[in-house]
C-alpha cells in the first residue's frame, strides 16, 4: 500500500485551514500531531487528512474527532 506523508502547504491546501488553526487543533486535541521528517521538516500521513476532513464533512463533533484523533494516533504508533 501507498503511503503518503504530505508537507504542511499542501495539508493546508486539502484541510482549507491555515498553519496556526492547524496547531491550535493539534493543541485541543483535534488534529494529529505530525510527524518528523528529519531536521525541522514534519509531515502527515495522507491517509490521516482525509480522514479527518471526511470526518468534519459529516458533521462530526469535537468529542468524537478527539476519540477519533486519539485512535489514528493510536494505529501510527502500532506502525513503528
Amino acid at each position: 500500500m501507498l503511503k503518503t506523508i504530505l508537507r504542511l502547504p499542501t495539508v493546508k491546501t486539502e484541510s482549507g485551514l491555515s498553519r496556526s488553526t492547524i496547531y491550535l487543533r493539534i493543541s485541543q486535541g483535534l488534529w494529529t500531531k505530525p510527524i518528523s521528517l528529519g531536521g525541522r521538516s514534519v509531515g502527515w500521513p495522507a491517509s490521516e487528512v482525509t480522514t479527518l476532513n471526511a470526518a468534519r464533512i459529516a458533521g462530526k463533533t469535537d468529542d468524537e474527532m478527539r476519540e477519533l484523533v486519539a485512535t489514528l494516533e493510536c494505529e501510527r504508533k502500532k506502525l513503528s
